[in-house]
């Protein structure tokens, strides 16, 4: 059955439009000025402190609670070991340091590092004759910092310890004219990483902003129109890292939350009053004034962003589930920024559009902007035959999709095997120079304590047989380069003063506790060990305990380092996935079964969103994983791990953005069924005059995450891929077809249960008020 149009010149009247504004439309229109001016004050007060986000936030961090952050603890505690925190010098360009001219260079440059600040004690080949200073090539060596720092000065120590160094190598130049001093570590890690982070979101900026006003302005075909929803895109990012820059003083934020504001700030700000500029425009071309038509977009505009917004929202929160810095850091930045850009759309920006009202209107002969216009030829027609054949819809359009989201079930959520880390980062270049000398895993070492029963100390001969021991059967393991332990650099089966006092008391103090019952091993991983075989050995060994590998009752065993922190990292997400999932699931259907007030709208939005997840990892799977069109997104060749993190991130970013535009097209929908429209011709319309807009947001959306993926951080890259192949599903396939195919299907129950809930479906009341005036005084026509 061929629907008939809803409106215009295909059949029916359009009702007065002035007649939808509600009383929230008509106040924020009313009360333009005084919003303006709060605005203004508000970015005039944050806007300063984004020069100082860089500083501010925070790199990497400990788990709470988890085995690597009690180890660390206690190292701290309870060794008076100058090598708690300890960072790495790595030396190219001279000689190894068992040669002189290599022993030279080595003692300028530690007799450089010595009393610098923060600098506690360094441990060279001229300390300890150990081969783990010593290349395998014999070119370079390496040198151990041990650091001491109060704990909100750590992330500003690398830049002085860097400027240290490059003037060391400076003035040994005339000597050593090949000589390169580089810094890694964990901490020189974070801090590279922040850097980066920071340096990435300023280069997409820069991609895509003169994208995002192209685009605009090829759908509004006006340069003001174009610029308004930039405007507020770039406001919601401003004003998000102007209040981030406050917190951060007050709580530790993660670097990574910069991506996250600026994809999220741009994309939904655009998204947000794309919409409502549409509608504008629409109203203007149906013959409402200036104030008339931007009440009408605050109110009907406002209401479906309002939806969409809280099950963004929804999505963030689940996110705050996660105990961890960098989860929760993303979270407020979410938050923050889609609750900004919602609240510019729906306050700042109607009064905008009644400034700039004459600028945005260019109707080339024709009633209605376009894009808005049921009688526009491509959205027509589209909507139409989706009216007609939703079974041949489905068929079509659902096998591809689902083929994707099958991939999805092969996602790889461990650490990548190969090098992922920006090859520009100082530290990432110190790190290749370390496998070079054969000594890559240095910066990766585990690091075990083992305590001995109450009673009993590490130098009596039981405890010290269990350490040995521990520290033998670890040595076996393929995936060892190295065991060091007191037992080890000692050489003999029984404690022995007369050998201890050989060994440097910084070296002593660094392997046994001050109490004496702890003692610490460090076991340096094979090069060839990949973070995944590191990982699960970890695991491993925490399974065997102390007790087992010692042969000693009641000896306890814990694991710290880098690879036990990722095992923590990967075992504390993976504990909560199923949580935030059901938390942004039920918590999305709530606010749909609220916004809809619908049964089969919420559910069938849902299994959308899920599909279009699913979808999204699935094309992650097959770009990255299976390497298929790599070189597109920057890198070489297929990736052997996607990061812990991905898929309760991608989850609760997708889950809410997938609900934009089902939003946008059902409000609509149900819009026109509020207007006495029938099913099929409530349907049509919808898709008519939301498809411009819909794929229009969708395009800058794309743009905006896609500009993410030409950076160098891996997980940035994967995580901009990932969310723009979901708007690009979402917003064609997925919105555009299944949905309206599956609305088409469901008929009346669509809205059940029943036509009074139906009738105060999104669109809003239409009810008559009294005037309300202007800024000028005047009241608004129609009010």
């Amino acid at each position: 059955m061929n629907a008939p149009p809803p409106g215009g010149k295909r059949g029916g009247s359009t009702p007065r439009p002035v007649a939808s504004a509600g009383r929230r439309g008509l106040w924020i229109v009313a009360h333009r000025r005084l919003i303006g001016i709060l605005w203004l004050v508000a970015t005039a007060a944050l806007v300063p402190g984004v020069m100082s986000i860089g500083p501010a936030l925070k790199g990497g961090d400990r788990i709470p609670g988890s085995e690597s952050a009690l180890v660390q603890r206690e190292l701290l505690d309870r060794f008076a070991s100058p090598f708690g925190h300890y960072l790495v010098v790595v030396m190219t360009g001279v000689e190894s340091p068992a040669t002189e001219s290599g022993r030279a260079a080595l003692a300028a440059v530690t007799t450089g590092l010595v009393g610098a600040p923060g600098v506690q004690r360094t441990l060279s080949f001229l300390d300890v004759r150990d081969s783990l200073f010593l290349p395998v090539d014999g070119h370079g060596t390496l040198i151990l910092v041990g650091i001491n720092f109060a704990e909100s000065a750590k992330d500003r120590m690398i830049g002085p310890l860097r400027g240290l160094t490059e003037r060391l190598a400076d003035s040994l130049h005339a000597t050593f004219p090949r000589l390169t001093l580089r810094w890694t570590g964990d901490l020189a890690l974070d801090a590279d990483l922040r850097r980066q982070s920071g340096n990435e979101v300023r280069l997409a900026e820069e991609r895509v902003l003169p994208l995002t006003i192209a685009l605009l302005i090829a759908a509004f075909g006006a340069i003001v129109a174009a610029m308004l929803p930039v405007v507020v895109g770039v406001m919601a990012i401003a004003l998000t890292l102007g209040i981030v820059a406050i917190l951060a003083q007050f709580f530790p934020l993660s670097a990574l939350l910069q991506n996250m504001v600026t994809m999220l700030g741009l994309g939904l700000g655009v998204d947000y009053a794309l919409l409502t500029v549409s509608r504008f425009r629409e109203a203007m071309g149906d013959g409402s004034t200036v104030e008339e038509a931007a009440a009408i977009a605050a109110s009907n505009a406002g209401h479906t962003i309002a939806i969409s917004g809280a099950a963004v929202m929804i999505g963030f929160v689940g996110l705050m589930l996660v105990p961890l810095n960098e989860m929760r850091s993303m979270a407020v930045g979410g938050l923050l920024v889609v609750g900004i850009a919602m609240a510019l759309a729906m306050t700042l920006l109607p009064g905008m559009l009644v400034w700039c009202g004459p600028l945005l209107e260019r109707r080339r002969g024709r009633r209605t902007p376009r894009g808005g216009d049921p009688e526009d030829g491509r959205w027509w027609r589209w909507a139409r035959w989706v009216v007609r054949h939703p079974v041949l819809v489905l068929l079509i359009a659902v096998p591809p999709v689902g083929w994707l989201a099958a991939q999805s079930g092969r996602l790889n959520t461990s650490m990548p095997k190969n090098d992922w880390l920006p090859r520009s980062m100082e530290s990432a270049q110190a790190l290749s120079d370390l496998e070079a000398m054969g000594h890559g895993g240095i910066v990766y070492a585990l690091r075990i304590l083992i305590e001995v029963p109450v009673g009993t100390t590490v130098m009596d001969s039981a405890g010290w047989r269990a350490v040995s021991t521990v520290s033998k059967r670890i040595a076996g393991d393929p995936r060892v380069a190295r065991v060091r332990s007191l037992p080890g650099l000692v050489q003999y089966g029984a404690p022995n003063s007369m050998l201890l006092g050989m060994i440097p008391s910084a070296v002593r103090s660094a392997f046994l506790s001050t109490d004496g019952r702890l003692a610490l091993i460090e076991v340096q991983p094979a090069s060839g060990a990949d973070y995944q075989q590191v990982t699960a050995w970890v695991r491993e060994l925490r399974k065997q305990g102390g007790e087992a590998l010692s042969g000693l009752p009641g000896v306890t065993m814990q694991i710290g380092g880098l690879p036990a922190f990722n095992a923590d990292y990967e075992d504390l997400i993976r504990a909560k996935l199923p949580l935030v999932v059901a938390f942004v699931v039920v918590g999305t259907l709530i606010a749909l079964l609220i916004g809809f007030r619908s049964v089969m709208i919420p559910l069938k939005a849902i299994t959308l969103n899920l599909l279009a997840v699913l979808a999204s990892f699935g094309a992650v799977v097959v770009v990255f994983q299976d390497g298929v069109a790599a070189r597109l997104v920057g890198l070489d060749g297929a990736v052997t791990g996607l990061f812990p993190s991905l898929p309760v991130l991608v989850f609760c970013i997708v889950f809410g953005l997938s609900m934009d535009y089902e939003v946008f097209l059902v409000s609509r929908v149900a819009e026109a069924r509020r207007l006495g429209r029938d099913e099929a011709a409530a349907l049509a319309e919808g898709l008519a005059r939301t498809g411009g807009v819909i794929t229009s947001a969708a395009a800058v959306m794309v743009a905006v995450f896609a500009a993410f993926t030409l950076g160098e951080l891996l997980l940035v890259k994967v995580m901009g891929f990932a969310l723009a192949a979901a708007v690009l599903l979402d917003a064609t396939v997925v919105r555009m077809a299944i949905g309206p195919a599956l609305l088409r299907l469901a008929g009346r129950w669509n809205w059940w249960p029943g036509d009074r809930m139906r009738a105060a479906a999104v669109a809003g009341p239409d009810v008559a008020i009294a005037p309300v005036e202007s800024d000028e005084g005047q009241p608004i026509a129609g009010a």
